[in-house]
């Protein structure tokens, strides 16, 4: 019994090993349709990367600024200046 027992899992483990080193067929080429629509959603997806990131700086700036008492405003003491003459 040991002995079958054994011989099954060793052809178990034969055919995992196989199977897992077993070549895929290669895909089959893409037309210059599919590349080219390819390349526009690769193009749209980085400007999308490009925007969201721009606003999170604008994000972190403005946290920075509003944490370190930095006006985003116009300068206080300008404007009263420039309201006297």
């Amino acid at each position: 019994m040991k002995k079958i027992l054994l011989a099954l899992i060793g052809g178990a483990m034969i055919g995992l090993f196989a199977a897992s080193h077993a070549k895929l067929p290669a895909p089959p080429p893409k037309s210059d349709a599919e590349k080219a629509a390819d390349a526009a959603k690769a193009a749209a997806a980085k400007a999308k990367d490009a925007e969201l990131n721009a606003m999170a700086q604008d994000r972190a700036v403005a946290n920075y600024k509003k944490n370190k008492g930095i006006s985003m405003g116009p300068d206080p003491k300008a404007a009263k200046a420039a309201k006297k003459k």
